[in-house]
């Protein structure tokens, strides 16, 4: 397996999860006032000019705050996978990632050639 820096790793890893924690706190604040202006406004979404933009608004706001908790949870396993020693081990071959793969895909757990297979 290649040289991994553990304690540089897990800053970058810790830095990418507060990051993210922040973008799921504002995307929830975000998403809270979507809702809340869209209870105070006509429920009348046929004849709303802003109903079609309201939905939309709620839909990528909801969208974008699934992929940032999905991408929380992501970093949480690569950060255990770090305290493990496991860190940087494909889950499907046991071979190495590489370190090229993982400074691009700090999360990934497959190396390229598995990658390029599908699940």
């Amino acid at each position: 397996m290649a040289s991994i820096d553990q304690a540089e790793t897990g800053h970058r890893l810790r830095l990418e999860r507060a990051d993210t924690v922040r973008l799921i706190t504002s995307l929830s604040i975000e998403l809270e006032e979507i809702i809340e202006s869209v209870s105070l406004s006509n429920n009348d979404d046929e004849h709303d000019p802003d109903g079609a933009t309201n939905g939309y608004e709620r839909a990528k706001a909801t969208a974008m705050l699934r992929h940032a908790e999905e991408r929380l949870a992501e970093l949480d396993l690569a950060g255990e996978r770090l305290v493990e020693g496991t860190y940087g081990t494909c889950g499907r071959c046991g071979g190495d990632i590489g370190a090229e793969r993982l400074d691009a895909l700090p999360t990934t757990t497959r190396c390229v050639p598995c990658a390029a297979v599908a699940p």
